[in-house]
């Protein structure tokens, strides 16, 4: 199923260039919204975008920053759910079903604190709970926003990488070689 989404999305890219920013954007959005995340794996179409990027068929800076800005705000969202409704987010999906997870969410956000949003960016569970979690134990908006913001940075610059800049690598590697 993954390669069914993935391939298509990015094929759409290629052929609609114009689409590939807010593409990049909305879907890094989806995946990190709370709840949400658990069906939008964004993070292939980055890499496979990425890919486009070193190819020469896309501009590196306005993917970077549509896939950033995209993270950053579905994480704001995802911490203004959990500062708001912190009371009642216990009884949502799947938080009702797994009440664990709350326990689990509060000693993680506790003993990581701001770096628990950065780590929390990449790792696939974690990457849309971790700022849930630090709305609703009322973490700082400014400390909360700096983490949110410089962590949504570094991820989607990991994520395009490989395909952005290995291409180039990969193809001065060759020359080299004589291939």
């Amino acid at each position: 199923m993954f390669e069914e989404y993935v391939a298509p999305v990015t094929e759409f890219v290629r052929a609609h260039q114009a689409w590939a920013a807010p593409i990049v954007g909305a879907l890094a959005f989806a995946e990190s919204i709370a709840f949400l995340s658990l069906f939008v794996p964004a993070w292939g179409v980055l890499v496979a975008v990425g890919a486009l990027i070193g190819a020469g068929v896309l501009p590196f800076w306005s993917i970077w920053i549509a896939g950033a800005v995209g993270a950053a705000l579905g994480d704001w969202i995802s911490y203004s759910i959990g500062y708001h409704f912190k009371d009642r987010v216990h009884h949502m999906w799947p938080l009702n079903k797994h009440p664990q997870m709350l326990e689990k969410g509060e000693a993680f956000f506790h003993g990581w604190g701001a770096l628990g949003v950065v780590v929390g960016r990449f790792f696939g569970p974690l990457r849309a709970t971790v700022p849930l979690f630090a709305g609703i134990f009322e973490m700082p908006w400014w400390l909360f926003q700096l983490a949110n913001f410089s962590s949504a940075f570094l991820w989607a610059a990991v994520l395009l990488a490989p395909g952005a800049f290995g291409v180039e690598a990969f193809s001065h590697v060759k020359a080299a070689l004589g291939l």
